[in-house]
């Protein structure tokens, strides 16, 4: 009788593992995917069916960006994606991804990992569906998303449009150049506090005594990686509130040009001469039109919305050509911290762009001319009719 006890246990004890869940290490698992497991993910109606987990994304988030793969962010930008995403993450919002298909690669086989706000946010997944559709073969989904990323401590970064909020809405929070010293003081934006990363140790105490404070990080740019050291290097030290804003000076420069401080301060301030608004809203005044495009013409983006055809045959010089109906295919491509003047022949397509954009993307600094324009083909133009 103890002999078939004994032999009986170790049957059991034979067949008992294969009764638990599997649940391999992400190394094991072709190209690192942690495919959807009973005892980790557990897959929803309308789930994308590529997914990968955060040790895959890892190597795929740097600073400067990869050129071998694209990181999507599918959450809504101002409330979601500017406060805080994977860094080079562009942002196509799931509800407007029809009209940001022009900010996707052209190579269909390329690397496409899409992400968002976590294991209950379907919008990755749809974001994932629709690029197949597309013709897309290379497409991931992280799940856990944005949430587990920053739960592991790992870099967060931080738009253009958030910064400007932050100073805009007064919040307390730190703005660190990490740049040397002598090229902040060529130009830097205002309210920054210069610590260069080659400094950094020499001067902590400068950094604030509360660790839960926002620490926001920029230098020169997409290709520079002084910012990416000094915040690891803050988080090192305790900080828990640390961003990156990784498009830096350059991009800031470009959106606000009159929000410089330093060197450049006197040339941009010099410029950008207010708009000043005409009979219809949205449009904007004659008068006001010919003093921004005279005096700071790179303050402003002008569109022209006129076909292909009538733009080559003249427009005004520094215009960018998007005819009204392909607009909304190209909304996403407009700033959302520079003023965009859309113009035609006659002020009807730019005021229809106007409303496109403003139903589109709110956000966008959207003005139009309201009149009967000519281009001679010099670059220069002529308003035969104002209204």
């Amino acid at each position: 009788m103890t002999n078939v006890r004994k032999t009986l246990l170790v049957a059991l004890a034979a067949a008992f593992p294969l009764a638990l869940p599997l649940a391999l290490p992400s190394s094991i698992l072709t190209g690192g995917e942690a495919l959807a497991q009973a005892s980790q993910l557990q897959p929803k109606e309308g789930w994308y069916r590529n997914l990968v987990d955060t040790d895959f994304v890892k190597p795929y988030v740097e600073i400067p960006p990869r050129k071998d793969v694209t990181i999507i962010d599918a959450r809504p930008a101002a409330r979601q994606y500017d406060p805080g995403h994977l860094p080079g993450a562009i942002n196509i919002p799931d509800s407007r991804f029809d009209q940001m298909t022009n900010l996707l690669p052209e190579d269909k086989a390329k690397l496409i990992i899409v992400y968002c706000g976590g294991l209950e946010c379907p919008l990755s997944h749809n974001v994932a569906h629709k690029l197949e559709k597309l013709g897309y073969t290379n497409i991931k989904v992280y799940p856990e998303g944005n949430p587990e990323w920053a739960k592991r401590g790992l870099a967060l970064a931080v738009s253009t449009a958030y910064v400007k909020k932050l100073m805009d809405d007064k919040e307390k929070f730190l703005l660190i150049d990490a740049r040397p010293k002598r090229v902040f003081d060529k130009g830097y934006i205002p309210g920054a506090l210069n610590i260069s990363d080659t400094d950094f140790e020499k001067n902590v105490d400068k950094l604030p005594a509360d660790k839960g404070m926002l620490l926001v990080y920029y230098c020169g740019g997409w290709e520079c990686v002084l910012s990416d050291k000094s915040a690891e290097k803050a988080r090192k030290l305790g900080y828990t509130n640390v961003r990156v804003y990784n498009a830096g000076f350059p991009e800031w420069a470009k959106a606000h040009p009159t929000l410089v401080a330093g060197g450049e301060a006197p040339a941009a301030a010099a410029k950008a001469p207010e708009i000043v608004g005409g009979k219809d809203k949205g449009s904007i005044a004659v008068a006001s039109f010919d003093k921004v495009v005279k005096e700071a013409p790179d303050s402003v983006m002008l569109v022209d919305t006129r076909d292909a055809k009538e733009f080559a045959a003249g427009t005004i010089k520094g215009a960018l050509n998007i005819p009204i109906n392909a607009l909304e295919k190209q909304v996403g491509t407009l700033p959302a911290g520079k003023p965009v003047i859309f113009f035609c022949g006659t002020g009807a397509r730019a005021g229809e762009a106007y409303d496109t954009v403003k139903l589109l993307r709110p956000e966008v600094q959207a003005w139009f001319v309201d009149a009967e324009m000519k281009f001679p083909g010099d670059g220069s133009y002529v308003f035969t009719k104002a209204k």
